[in-house]
């Protein structure tokens, strides 16, 4: 149903965002403002220890500097909480004491249409309900119990049996005066081309009811207890039902899965029943298709990554990257999903009732990141045995990320998978020395030499370490960065989410850039006097005072006169150092890691090459 744009605004006006949000977090008392209307917190959407999540009352609006989760009351409702945008509205509404506006005629048709279907889809679970506990379903019952499913678990999951008979639920609906148009508009009777009597789609199964959001019965998935060309069989797409937009337990899942940030997506019914009674409250599957935009949608509303099940055979490794792909341009900050690729042979039915619930928790706490997939499945499916086949691995590398529609996760990405590639490439211990010491020559020698290396290493290692978080050239470019800021503060509606990101080496810089992010987010339209003077009141005036004046690098002096695209283009360049510098310095560790472990000339080789690049980078831009 559409509102009227001035419906909803004076909801908006009538409920505060902090009123909403408030139901599900703590604000913080320092930072929050309550007679401004200024709140701070924990993001409800993501784990985190310091506040960054912003709720604005006079704006209307929430928002995370660390996730990124952002919009108004209506948007934490359906984003958090996991009602439709409707039942959102009609929550709200009553909340701020108004009517909600009737629909149109044809729309109000359309809703009854949809409420007489879903009664009518009622009746037919309450029937299969009973066929199940009665004489006709006694080897479904049997079947059950196979299966290991307590009658509690019956119960919750509604499990009925459709009998062996051409047009059970066919009278049964008709001595109910249900119309037969109906019945066929729900997909439960199907009436032959050839002019043949209509007849039960659904005979001699097990049934699961399909439940929408709200606990209502949309469609049903029969299992075939007997000889029967498909095991599964779906409801056809009705005006209730379509599968692409359906998860099967989501109903039951979501407020699980929203208070533990937390939700498991596995292949089919009998996963999810077989999970759920083995403890794991918060899982859900798709309805015999592959996870499609909309399924996604729907994962990424209850949590920020999803775990996503598949066999570990050829067809779930191949689901398995098939969903990736689909993922890739639909990434965002703070969202992505991991990957459980199970024992090969086995479901996760199989594995709860074989090892335990205990092994299948095992597997989803080392779940695979999205990145991890992306990486394993390239290398394997990828020979690299020549420069060309090398090259042609980097370039299959570089083609997946680039299909990242968000500017910072994808930067991110080829970083990461750049530092990946330069650690596959080292030269291989078969070659020159190592050779040689496989083979027992010189390595009396190597390793005399190499024990001399170490004390030289171990102190250029911890120098370089120290200089590049110290105040040397990483801390150039950090003041380089705030001066900016400082002088031209108009960037911040542009850069504030990425200044937010960042973590300076300098304890006193990084308090000042917290501080700048505060005010950002509480003040807008910050000029530069303006900015100056809320960090006095801040207490950082002695900082600002310094920053403020002379160039740490004699560049850039005059940035009170540079444009704004000026002052942008500056920024970008430093954070560009920044973030380089990190990812070099992470790499110099795990090389002084690496040659503690085994002291080899390659080893060391590399500590210099990391050096040197670190050396390039940190001198760069000044």
């Amino acid at each position: 149903m559409k509102f009227p744009a001035s419906f909803l605004d004076e909801i908006r006006a009538r409920v505060p965002v902090s009123q909403v949000v408030g139901r599900v977090v703590q604000w913080d008392r320092k930072r929050s403002k309550p007679g401004r209307g200024d709140w701070w917190a924990c993001c409800p959407f993501h784990h985190e220890k310091t506040p960054s999540f912003h709720a604005d009352d006079r704006k209307g609006f929430y928002y995370c500097f660390s996730c990124h989760a952002k919009g108004d009351i209506f948007t934490f409702l359906t984003e958090k909480q996991g009602l439709s945008f409707a039942e959102a509205v009609e929550q709200l509404a009553a909340e701020a004491g108004l009517p909600v506006p009737q629909p149109d005629p044809a729309v109000q048709r359309r809703e009854q249409r949809r409420a007489t279907l879903a009664e009518v889809m009622e009746m037919a679970a309450r029937f299969y309900e009973e066929q199940l506990a009665g004489p006709a379903g006694l080897h479904a019952r049997e079947y059950v119990a196979s299966r290991g499913l307590s009658e509690e678990t019956v119960r919750r999951f509604r499990i009925g049996f459709a009998p062996d008979a051409r047009d059970a639920l066919l009278r049964h609906l008709e001595q109910a005066e249900v119309p037969r148009q109906l019945m066929i508009e729900a997909g439960l009777v199907a009436v032959p081309e050839d002019g043949r009597s209509a007849y039960d789609r659904f005979r001699n199964r097990l049934m699961f009811p399909i439940r929408d959001m709200r606990g209502r019965v949309i469609a049903f998935g029969g299992r075939a207890l007997g000889d029967a060309r498909a095991k599964y069989l779906n409801s056809p797409e009705t005006e209730l039902f379509h599968k692409s937009r359906v998860l099967y337990n989501i109903d039951q899942a979501r407020k699980v899965a929203f208070d533990s940030t937390s939700v498991i997506a596995v292949e089919g019914y009998m996963d999810v029943i077989a999970l759920v009674q083995a403890g794991f409250e918060n899982v859900v599957a798709p309805l015999g298709t592959a996870l499609t935009e909309d399924h996604l949608a729907m994962l990424w509303r209850m949590a920020p990554e999803p775990l996503l099940c598949f066999d570990g055979d050829a067809a779930g490794i191949s689901a398995a990257w098939r969903t990736l792909e689909l993922a890739l341009p639909r990434l965002a900050p703070g969202h992505s999903l991991r990957f459980v690729l199970l024992p090969e042979g086995m479901d996760p039915d199989d594995l709860v009732r074989q090892e335990g619930p205990e092994a299948f928790a095992a597997l989803t706490e080392s779940a695979m990141p999205l990145i991890d997939l992306m990486w394993k499945h390239v290398l394997e499916t990828s020979p690299r045995r020549t420069p060309e086949e090398r090259a042609q691995l980097e370039a299959r590398l570089e083609e997946l990320a680039g299909r990242i529609g968000e500017e910072r996760v994808r930067g991110h990405y080829r970083s990461e998978l750049r530092a990946r590639l330069r650690e596959l490439w080292r030269p291989a211990m078969s070659s020159g020395v190592g050779r040689r010491r496989a083979s027992g020559q010189r390595e009396g020698r190597f390793a005399r030499g190499a024990a001399g290396h170490a004390g030289r290493i171990a102190d250029v290692t911890s120098r370089l370490v120290s200089l590049s978080r110290g105040l040397s050239a990483t801390a150039v470019h950090e003041k380089e960065l705030v001066r900016i800021v400082l002088r031209q503060p108009e960037i911040l509606d542009k850069v504030a989410e990425e200044l937010a990101e960042l973590e300076f080496s300098s304890q006193e810089l990084d308090s000042l850039r917290r501080k700048i992010i505060d005010i950002a987010a509480g003040h807008a339209d910050l000029d530069s006097a303006r900015l100056h003077a809320h960090l006095r009141e801040a207490g950082a005036g002695e900082i600002v005072r310094k920053l403020a004046g002379t160039s740490t690098t004699g560049r850039h002096t005059s940035l009170p006169d540079l444009d704004i695209a000026h002052a942008l283009e500056s920024f970008a360049e430093r954070v560009a150092i920044l973030r380089r510098t990190a990812v070099l310095e992470r790499d110099l560790r795990a090389a002084e890691k690496a040659f503690e472990l085994e002291p080899t000339e390659e080893n060391f080789a590399r500590i210099n090459r990391i050096r040197e690049e670190l050396h390039a980078a940190t001198d760069a831009g000044n």
